[in-house]
C-alpha cells in the first residue's frame, strides 16, 4: 500500500503531523522491535547486532568506544560484551600500545552470523523505505545523516 502526500496531510492512516522528534523514535521503536523478531532465532538482540555491526566496520575498538558507537551505557556493553564472548561472537585482547586496555574484535563466528542475517536485515530496510521513491530513500537518508551531524 502506497500512502501519498495528501493522504498524510488529510490525516488518513491515523498520522497526523506529529513531532519529527516523536516520528523519529517511533520509527527507531518499529524498528528494534522488527529487528529483535528478525534476529531471535539467531540467538542475539538488536543492540547486540548493532554492536557486532559496528565491530564489522571498526575491527578492535575498546569497550568504551563500542559503547559510545552501539548507543549504549559502558555498565550495558559491559553486560553485553560478556554475553558476546561467551556465544563465542567476539573475542578480546590486549592492545599492544596500551597493555591495560582490551581491545575488542569480531569472530569468525560473529562474521557468519552477520552474513547469515544480511539478506534479512537489507529486507527490513527495503520494507522501512517501501513506499517512497529510490530518491526519496536516498533523500530520507542524507536528511537522517546530516540531523544526526547537528546533534553530534
Amino acid at each position: 500500500m502506497t500512502v501519498s502526500a495528501t493522504d498524510l496531510s488529510a490525516g488518513h492512516y491515523g498520522l497526523d503531523r506529529t513531532s519529527l522528534l516523536y516520528a523519529v523514535k517511533r520509527v527507531e521503536l518499529a524498528v528494534r522491535a522488527h529487528l529483535d523478531e528478525l534476529l531471535r532465532p539467531f540467538g542475539i538482540t538488536a543492540l547486540q547486532y548493532t554492536a557486532l555491526t559496528v565491530l564489522e566496520r571498526h575491527e578492535g575498538l575498546p569497550a568504551a568506544q563500542l559503547a559510545r558507537d552501539s548507543f549504549v551505557t559502558a555498565q550495558s556493553m559491559a553486560d553485553m560484551v560478556r554475553t558476546l564472548e561467551k556465544g563465542g561472537l567476539i573475542r578480546r585482547e590486549r592492545n599492544p600500545h596500551n597493555r591495560r586496555e582490551l581491545l575488542i574484535h569480531l569472530t569468525a563466528a560473529g562474521r557468519q552470523l552477520l552474513a547469515g542475517v544480511a539478506e534479512q536485515v537489507a529486507e527490513l530496510e527495503q520494507r522501512m523505505v517501501s513506499s517512497l521513491t529510490p530518491e526519496e530513500a536516498e533523500d530520507f537518508r542524507l536528511a537522517l545523516t546530516r540531523a544526526w551531524h547537528a546533534l553530534s
